[in-house]
């Protein structure tokens, strides 16, 4: 997969995509990631790439020829271009693995007070929000697309089960779980899994992702 970032602020990605998981799902040639700098598609001295908003208001708004211009030379012929903002869908596991299957992302992260609309109207193909709360750009809404996406590539975790039983696989919460030792400080690893009864083993987890999910997030069992 391919998966380029349009951004104001490039050197926002390098230390959090240059480890762990994406680190080697690069190598691997699994993923391949380009970081692109809006300002390089400005043909102004001041490399501009904000302005005010018709009809006044508060802030800036990104304006559209470096946009468009942008866009166009990046996104070839398969890429499904994603801007990051607030008023996108919210951004699920379920969607997650949508964008798993696409050959190529451009995600496009939004700055200021957000896109002149014609991005939206005419170069977008999907928006995602990452949660109800305001963050300074969408470069860290970015990361987190790739990293929920990158995961679920084959061969990518190692053991590609891995990510088909974590939290959110079945809009569940994950159950708990248990390593050694079996007694610690009085706190006891419950029986059903020392028991070797897998059916049983695999009853009770269900039971207990059901419990969790009910207690936690309710909005998922609706």
């Amino acid at each position: 997969m391919k998966i380029d970032v349009l951004t104001l602020f490039p050197g926002m990605f390098p230390g959090p995509l240059d480890e762990s998981i994406i680190k080697r799902a690069c190598e691997s040639g699994r993923l391949r990631l380009g970081i692109h700098d809006l300002r390089d598609y400005t043909h102004d001295r001041h490399r501009t790439v904000d302005d005010r908003p018709f009809g006044g208001g508060p802030g800036m708004l990104m304006k559209p020829e470096p946009l468009f211009e942008a866009v166009e030379a990046l996104r070839g012929e398969t890429a499904r271009v994603i801007l990051t903002s607030p008023v996108g869908r919210p951004f699920r596991q379920q969607i997650a693995r949508e964008l798993a299957a696409e050959e190529h992302l451009l995600l496009v992260c939004g700055s200021y007070e957000g896109f002149d609309e014609r991005v939206r109207e005419r170069l977008a193909d999907d928006e995602l929000s990452i949660g109800d709360y305001v963050l300074t750009n969408g470069a860290l809404p970015a990361m987190v697309v790739i990293d929920a996406v990158a995961r679920l590539l084959p061969g990518v975790l190692g053991d590609d089960e891995s990510s088909a039983d974590e939290s959110f696989s079945e809009r569940l919460l994950e159950y708990p779980q248990y390593t050694r030792p079996a007694e610690f400080r009085g706190m006891n690893v419950p029986e059903v899994l020392l028991s070797g009864d897998h059916a049983a083993i695999e009853q009770w987890r269900r039971e207990q992702a059901r419990e969790r999910t009910a207690q936690r997030r309710p909005d998922l069992l609706e």
